[in-house]
């Protein structure tokens, strides 16, 4: 794969990195490889376009509108909406492919664009590479009514909110929730199903002005949240990112259940509802060692991937199951889904609360967590973690330290400039002593 793609997307400073005119030529690109453009006559491939509220969305998107009707694609354009709302949509009007402008929970001045494969599905490595590899070619450029065209779908936000509803079996009705919008995608569409399903919804971050998205507000800054659950006296407080495809809740205590604790619970309740295909839960490296421990104790197996929903979703379809995730949110209920899906999550979280009847505290707590500290090494040559022995040899002596009762995990981030050390171990003194080590052995072996 390029230097373009990374683990979701290609992303970077808008206008600065991310460009109008290579969101264009991507588009254009993208249009050559996903569109079949030409291959039937008679007939042009579609396309489903959606972004966050980001500012320079405006400008990428008809950048990126721009590309695909050139290429002979038509555009239905769909507006501000969560990402997995897209891979819906796309799969629901069975359109060629699928573009996100988003760059999720990056800060605002970033910006991404996402690509999904006719299904709603995610693209595997060799076909972004195949992208990339097509950007600049020569091209027949269509003319006269053989050009794309182009039109708003406003109606996209209302099939979207009717999947999710219908996905739940249970109403919430009498539950008391506080939601979390990020001042994101998802600012009128989450609070509008939660309504829907019966709940009483109070909204927090759902003013996006195009400047404030992520800023304070959403599962990367849960402090308001909790204070706002406790505050209304809700039962349950739901948070999402910028583009909607996580989800971290807070209980009646205001105490984070995170997205190992949401798996675990829907594990447990999919197991029960007898659709917890091979009794097995994907999950990534990045999941707390108390999660697989409490998987084993109640029988069910985990199968471990690379950090990535992408890659939690090709082991999903790999082996025929039905539910992953990771520690971070993102959760993919493949059976309602083709992506991690924030809202689709709440809600069945939400739904697994009213079917038992029990609060959230008490579900989430299937699942002790380990102290887990998370140290981000930036400004570091990252793409030399895998080769360099210093680091090697660092590694090493962190695991001795532990043995059996802790575990490490280094790797370098996929969208941001710099290197995560993970640790986990019995206490939180022990598991910060040794991140910080690894984190200086890293920075000195490291550091360009």
């Amino acid at each position: 794969m390029g230097h373009l793609f990374g683990t979701d997307g290609v992303r970077g400073i808008a206008n600065q990195d991310l460009t109008a005119e290579l969101a264009l030529d991507l588009s254009v690109a993208a249009a050559h490889v996903l569109g079949d453009v030409g291959e039937f006559e008679g007939t042009r491939p579609v396309a489903v376009v959606g972004r966050d509220p980001r500012a320079s969305g405006e400008f990428l998107e008809a950048a990126v509108v721009a590309g695909l009707a050139s290429a002979g694609v038509d555009v239905l354009r769909v507006g501000i909406l969560p990402t997995p709302a897209v891979a819906y949509l796309t799969d629901s009007l069975r359109a060629d492919l699928g573009v996100v402008l988003s760059a999720s929970h990056n800060p605002m001045p970033d910006n991404g664009i996402k690509f999904f494969a006719s299904g709603g599905n995610k693209l595997p490595d060799e076909i972004e590479g195949e992208i990339e590899r097509r950007i600049g070619e020569a091209w027949q450029r269509p003319v006269g009514a053989a050009v794309g065209r182009v039109h708003n779908y406003p109606a996209g936000s209302v099939s979207y909110i009717d999947h999710l509803v219908e996905s739940l079996p249970y109403s919430l009705d009498g539950m008391k929730v506080v939601i979390d919008c990020a001042q994101g995608a998802a600012y009128a569409v989450a609070p509008e199903a939660l309504r829907r399903a019966g709940a009483d919804v109070v909204c927090i971050g759902a003013e996006p002005d195009g400047l404030n998205i992520n800023d304070g507000y959403g599962s990367t800054h849960i402090g308001r949240l909790q204070e706002a659950v406790l505050a209304h006296r809700a039962d349950v407080g739901i948070a999402h990112d910028g583009d909607a495809d996580r989800c971290l809740a807070v209980d009646a205590a205001g105490v984070v259940v995170d997205g190992d604790q949401i798996l675990a619970v829907l594990a447990l309740s999919m197991r029960e509802a007898g659709v917890l295909a091979h009794n097995t839960v994907v999950a990534t490296v990045m999941s707390n060692l108390g999660f697989r421990l409490a998987m084993e104790r109640e029988g069910v197996r985990v199968v471990e991937t690379a950090v990535g929903d992408r890659y939690v979703l090709e082991a999903m379809k790999a082996g025929g199951f039905s539910l992953g995730g990771e520690q971070s949110g993102h959760v993919i209920l493949l059976d309602h889904a083709t992506t991690g899906d924030g809202v689709l999550t709440a809600l069945h979280l939400l739904g697994r609360t009213a079917a038992t009847g029990k609060p959230m505290g008490e579900l989430a707590a299937v699942m002790t967590r380990l102290p887990q500290v998370l140290v981000n090494v930036q400004d570091v040559d990252k793409t030399s973690v895998a080769s360099s022995e210093q680091v090697a040899q660092a590694v090493a002596s962190a695991k001795a330290e532990l043995g059996a009762s802790g575990r490490v995990l280094l790797r370098p981030s996929g969208t941001e400039p710099l290197v995560r050390v993970m640790v986990e171990a019995p206490t939180r003194e022990q598991a910060t002593k040794v991140a910080d080590h690894l984190a200086a052995s890293v920075r000195a072996a490291l550091t360009r």
